[in-house]
């Protein structure tokens, strides 16, 4: 089967597709669960991490393209998901791969990853080109598209056409409220270590002292960003999204942390910011990652904007910038991103400090508020991809709070 197949004519052995919203098609094998699902296509540059991407709910609503070509080859785990899955709609909906996944090959691993997909319902495709997607997704955008996998190799282009063509795209959507949890809890999981798996969280240290509380607001967070703050010396509470300003100080909290998440930073920010505001009157201290960061700046007076084809990977260079870093001016930490939405440096009003940039395209990767003990990061320090260039951030926050 060409690799490159992008017509109505379907090869023979085809069982899955991808069809675009303008109408390109492309052909391939399907993997993981049998079905259709919409969303935006975009591409992750990380040669490690499936597992983890295909759970992060920050890629909820979309497809994501692996530009490494061996995906699935290490299989799974139970240790190595980043929040609860289930049908889809709480994380990525689909994956792209070019090679057909091998047997699993890992001493950590417990099953294969094609079965992983079927059993929490997303839908793979193998033997595309993902080197031209990716280029196509680099110069045109990232585009809405449905995926789908028969077995039978039954499609209904038109159908799907349609289906991709119909769905708004993710400006203008809110995705917190979907994939955030309903409850709160009492964070009980530590770091992990080889053959002994995750810890536990201890809420005093080892002379008694109760450590210093971090409400932490789950936008759609990644679990390992709550093991991190535990392991920089935090007891940790996770409220939902939509929780209310009266109900974060209810808990006594002596800083507030806001999470990553899927979608577009002013939708969710018609809740949360109030929230972040009467948080920022009262000089609570803040640390944001991610969705979290955008939504400190746009309660700090800044605007935030859809990016072109966005930042997912786990080798992007960011410098730090600002005086406020003395000697440690300039340096550069190996960061993990992953998000299609980006707060506009242009917009930082008087009091906030841009702290981070991105070297590949120079776009905002960091903010501080001046006078209070606010800041945020719009890449992921919690996925160790330096491996420990960004873990003082946590250790920061902590700090803050005495």
């Amino acid at each position: 089967m060409a690799r490159t197949a992008s017509s109505r004519a379907q090869p023979a052995g085809a069982t899955g597709v991808l069809v675009m919203a303008d109408g390109t098609i492309l052909w391939g094998h399907g993997i993981g669960a049998v079905g259709s699902a919409v969303g935006e296509v975009c591409f992750n540059t990380a040669m490690t991490g499936y597992q983890e991407v295909m759970t992060d709910p920050s890629y909820a609503a979309q497809i994501v393209t692996f530009t490494f070509p061996h995906i699935g080859n290490v299989g799974v785990n139970d240790e190595d998901v980043e929040s609860a899955v289930g049908s889809g709609v709480d994380s990525a909906v689909g994956c792209i791969v070019r090679e057909a996944i091998t047997p699993a090959s890992n001493f950590r691993s417990g099953g294969e990853f094609g079965e992983w997909l079927a059993k929490h319902g997303k839908i793979g495709l193998s033997g595309i080109d993902t080197r031209a997607l990716t280029r196509r997704i680099r110069t045109g955008g990232a585009p809405n598209a449905v995926i789908a996998h028969d077995p039978h190799g039954n499609f209904d282009l038109d159908a799907l056409l349609g289906m991709a063509q119909d769905w708004p795209g993710l400006e203008g959507m809110d995705l917190a409220r979907i994939v955030s949890r309903e409850k709160q809890e009492q964070w009980g999981g530590g770091s992990w270590t080889l053959g002994k798996g995750y810890g536990r969280a201890a809420w005093a240290d080892e002379c008694g002292k109760t450590k210093p509380h971090v409400v932490a607001i789950d936008y759609g967070s990644k679990d390992n960003i709550f093991r991190n703050l535990v392991k920089a010396g935090a007891r940790v509470t996770v409220v939902p999204a939509r929780t209310s300003l009266e109900d974060v100080l209810a808990h006594e909290p002596d800083g507030v942390f806001l999470s990553n998440g899927p979608g577009d930073p002013a939708a969710t920010g018609e809740y949360a910011v109030p929230v972040i505001k009467g948080l920022l009157e009262r000089d609570v201290p803040i640390f944001g990652i991610c969705l979290g960061h955008q939504m400190l700046a746009l309660a700090a007076g800044a605007k935030t904007v859809k990016m072109h084809q966005g930042h997912r990977g786990a080798n992007h260079p960011v410098q730090r910038v600002g005086e406020s870093w003395g000697e440690t001016q300039g340096l550069v930490e190996i960061t993990s991103m992953n998000h299609g939405f980006a707060v506009d440096g242009d917009t930082l009003p008087d009091g906030v400090e841009q702290t981070h940039v991105s070297l590949f395209d120079g776009s905002n990767c960091g903010i501080a508020i001046s006078g209070k003990k606010a800041f945020g990061v719009q890449y992921h320090p919690e996925a160790s991809p330096g491996p420990q260039d960004s873990f003082y951030l946590f250790e920061k926050f902590v700090g803050m709070l005495g």
